[in-house]
């Protein structure tokens, strides 16, 4: 560390040095993507010699801190306070000595210092319901939350999907922290091992492996994943990595979607709507309530299948019309209390005009 260096800079910016202080060279964030710091202690850039780098340090800490934060470029006695988002380079004369002082984003703004408060939450002075929870206890929480997020992505709210996200990443966090406690794996541990994933698992991005559009890719993770399954001690087939707690339109397409990846699907789109107008004749000639069920069960099975083949989630469709079914209904129900009738006092054909006008409204 430039002892000399760091001790000149807050001389100029006549601020006393910070107790905990990130010190990189600002070339180190040439590649990067989002900043190689935690944002709730100040960093000290060193080298901004030119416009160009730092216009693309700006980008780079965009990712992380808001427009607006306040930086300061210092160059020998000489300081210029910049907001991120409205960046002007040249308004210095950029040298190999210009450094960039980003102020702390404040507490509580890393991964880190989160990691930290839901360790202190299990700790012996912590919180007595979060240090009786066990990774089983908590599985239904890792449910609803994810639920709950998916909830607020399907409506589009983002202030929802953002405290969502967090709540998720509690669970996320929380899990580890337990198992951090009883010798099973660290957060660390949790975070290298998805980290090497996705290193291994792209190597059309992390090494010199080329592949043709997304389909390419699709097919070479199938084979990467085949590659891993080979090596652990217990043989596992294709499908039997998929959840079973996952929801069943879901599973369905999970299903498809790795066994088209080995070629295992039909050549063309039609022979899918084929099977579609198939499975619907059968479902007419079903004798019992079992031969309804299994008829129905192909049904929907296949249909997730033309959904998959016309790029629709199938799960997020039926959300949807879930979603829209709810609103209408809803629109139906307030009709009727205007009129001051109960629903079941109203005709199909009375409620069907409420219907009609909730979808022309846009319900």
């Amino acid at each position: 560390m430039d002892f000399n260096l760091v001790s000149s800079v807050f001389e100029t910016l006549r601020i006393a040095p910070p107790s905990r202080l990130t010190l990189l060279e600002a070339q180190t964030l040439v590649s990067a993507h989002v900043p190689p710091f935690p944002p709730d202690m100040p960093a000290l850039l060193t080298g901004i010699d030119s416009p160009e780098l730092a216009l693309q340090v700006e980008k780079v800490l965009l990712a992380d801190y808001p427009k607006g934060h306040e930086v300061i470029l210092v160059e020998v006695q000489r300081l210029k306070v910049e907001k991120l988002g409205d960046f002007q380079s040249s308004t210095l004369d950029l040298q190999p000595s210009t450094c960039l002082y980003i102020p702390s984003l404040g507490e509580g703004t890393s991964f880190e210092s989160f990691a930290e408060i839901v360790a202190h939450l299990r700790a012996p002075d912590g919180c007595p319901w979060d240090k009786e929870q066990t990774h089983q206890t908590l599985r239904t929480h890792l449910l609803e939350e994810a639920y709950e997020t998916l909830t607020a992505m399907d409506e589009n709210d983002t202030a929802g999907m953002r405290e969502e996200f967090g709540d998720l990443l509690l669970q996320i966090v929380l899990n580890s922290q337990i198992a951090s406690e009883t010798a099973e794996f660290s957060q660390t541990e949790v975070i290298k091992a998805i980290y090497d994933k996705i290193v291994r698992r792209h190597p059309h991005v992390f090494g010199d492996v080329e592949l043709d559009g997304v389909n390419g890719v699709l097919q070479n993770w199938e084979k990467l994943k085949e590659k891993e399954r080979s090596k652990k001690k217990a043989e596992k087939g294709m499908l039997d990595g998929v959840p079973s707690a996952l929801p069943a339109l879901t599973q369905a397409l999970e299903y498809q979607d790795r066994a088209a990846r080995v070629g295992f699907d039909w050549p063309e789109v039609e022979g899918v709507l084929d099977k579609v107008r198939e499975e619907i004749e059968e479902i007419k000639q079903a004798q019992n309530l079992d031969e309804v069920t299994a008829e129905l069960g192909d049904l929907f099975f296949v249909l997730v299948n033309l959904a998959r083949w016309r790029k629709v989630d199938a799960e997020s469709a039926l959300r949807g019309t879930n979603i829209k079914f709810k609103k209408r209904f809803g629109y139906v129900e307030q009709g009727a209390k205007k009129q001051g009738r109960n629903l079941s006092d109203m005709s199909l054909e009375e409620m069907d005009i409420l219907w009609n006008e909730a979808k022309k409204l846009g319900l």
